[in-house]
């Protein structure tokens, strides 16, 4: 991976992270503050969200929390209303939230094949990492549309690479987690169609790997540290005007889909 360039300051944007209040989620709201965001700290517990938000407010940055499953639809209408009564637009989204129930943490491979991926698991993994974002994603858009320069960054994977699931030198070549895999490329798919849709206008719309990351999802073997893995987010959530779109990116590095 390359190292990430400076990007645009945000003083006085407007942003909202998924599964804001732990992990990548958190650190990336507090890069995202540190840059001079007003950042919404979005989670389905908001009592963690409030503890998380109580200590980046400990560190004199501005964030503020917004109650969000994100299967809910009616949960997307409610953070849409309570944006607009608050800050009138939204100027970054980054669809974190995610989750990993069908194989071992980090890069380990999962003891099942996927002809035996259990139906209710794998729908369960696409509602959470494809479906949730897509809707969520329309459901404010119009608020991101009113913003100079709106970006949206979808948290994907390295797994979600149809070209590495098929390559046996691939170091996730072995990581057959059907549904992880599945829900990863599906979002991947959606960031292609969205920024070529929204191609003539200011937004831009990207796919990232964030890395092997060391988290509860990760696991503690992972290589990376969740402050690296947040800097490649934050990095896209703050494209200056002749940014890539479109695109799937680990760091600088433009990975294939």
């Amino acid at each position: 991976m390359r190292n990430i360039s400076e990007a645009r300051p945000l003083r006085g944007k407007v942003a909202l992270v998924t599964g804001g209040a732990r992990g990548l989620g958190l650190e990336t709201s507090r890069q995202l503050a540190r840059k001079g965001a007003h950042v919404m700290i979005a989670a389905r517990d908001i009592s963690r969200a409030e503890a998380a938000a109580e200590s980046l407010l400990s560190e004199g940055l501005h964030v503020s929390t917004l109650r969000l499953e994100v299967t809910s639809v009616a949960d997307h209408q409610t953070a849409y209303a309570a944006i607009e009564r608050l800050h009138e637009r939204l100027d970054i989204l980054v669809n974190n939230a995610g989750i990993l129930v069908d194989g071992g943490a980090g890069a380990l491979a999962p003891d099942q094949p996927p002809s035996d991926a259990h139906p209710r698991t794998v729908r369960d993994i696409v509602d959470v990492n494809f479906f949730a974002p897509v809707l969520l994603t329309q459901t404010l858009l119009p608020l991101i549309k009113r913003s100079e320069a709106g970006r949206i960054v979808n948290v994907s994977s390295i797994r979600g690479s149809l070209s590495h699931m098929s390559d046996a030198s691939s170091p996730i070549y072995r990581n057959r987690t059907l549904g992880y895999n599945a829900s990863k490329a599906a979002l991947n798919a959606f960031t292609i169609l969205l920024a070529e849709e929204l191609r003539d206008t200011a937004i831009k719309v990207n796919a990232i790997h964030p890395g092997w990351l060391r988290t509860d999802m990760g696991g503690k073997e992972a290589d990376m540290s969740v402050e690296e893995g947040a800097e490649i987010a934050v990095h896209y959530a703050s494209l200056p005007e002749d940014g890539p779109s479109g695109g799937f990116f680990f760091g600088e590095d433009r990975l294939p889909w």
